[in-house]
């Protein structure tokens, strides 16, 4: 091996390293972590792990995970199932998530995977007048204002909240439930503005839209009969995954 005047190496002498052994096959796969036995290739596990965490995934909010989800559907759909769970794929709205199933017969020894926090009355009788407006706009992006969503309220009035600064507070409590499911998202120019999420119109379903009126129609009656409140049932929307959803989706 030569060197330079300075003492250097010349980095051209230096031995040619075989790099073949060190190439990876494409498709091919990388273990993550010590012991690691999946079957799965590591893009399934990642949608895998967001679909038991997240509310759900959008081609535009997650365009690398969604073309995972569609290359590896049919094993996801799979994966879901042995936890008693079904993957809901929304091809038209562009939106999945994964959802308990309706049990033939369930079994003592089963257990509730998802289990998430309530939205609450509020938040759902919010979510009710989003999927309204959402079905009735021809826009792919509705934006809604922070104060739209009050005006929803503005005669609701009861015995609970008389005060209007505690019916406020619930309403914009309701607001930040429905931001943090991703149900309304907040627009980079101004924060009491957001868009509503495609997802709205795969989840609130007909049923769903029904028992929620009620519950609504409920607390405008309760403006008129101020010693009685509503009646406060956690609907079928909320987080708790156990909500019966529908689609005309094929996994």
């Amino acid at each position: 091996m030569t060197s330079t005047e300075t003492g250097a190496f010349n980095f051209d002498d230096l031995p040619e390293v075989d790099l073949t052994d060190l190439e990876v096959t494409p498709g091919a796969r990388v273990p993550r972590f010590a012991g690691d036995v999946s079957e799965l290739p590591n893009q399934a596990c990642w949608v895998l792990q967001n679909l038991l965490t997240r509310r759900y995934l959008s081609k535009e909010g997650q365009r690398d995970q969604w073309a995972w989800l569609m290359e590896h559907r049919k094993v996801l759909a799979s994966r879901l199932a042995e936890l008693d769970l079904r993957l809901r794929i929304h091809d038209d709205l562009e939106v999945a998530y994964a959802e308990p199933a309706v049990l033939d017969n369930p079994s003592p020894h089963g257990v509730k995977v998802l289990r998430r926090e309530p939205l609450g009355t509020y938040a759902s009788i919010v979510a009710l007048h989003l999927a309204k407006i959402a079905r009735t706009a021809h826009d792919d992006h509705v934006l809604i204002s922070r104060g739209d969503i009050h005006d929803l309220f503005s005669n609701v009035r009861h015995s609970v909240d008389r005060d209007e600064a505690m019916l406020r507070g619930r309403i914009d409590e309701a607001i930040a439930r429905l931001t943090k499911a991703e149900i309304l998202r907040q627009t980079r120019d101004d924060e009491d503005s957001y868009t509503i999420s495609p997802v709205i119109l795969a989840i609130m379903t007909g049923q769903m839209i029904d028992a929620l009126n009620h519950e609504f129609e409920q607390l405008h009656i309760a403006a008129d009969l101020a010693d009685e409140q509503p009646q406060t049932k956690q609907s079928d929307f909320d987080e708790s995954g156990d909500d019966a959803r529908e689609t005309d989706d094929d996994q």
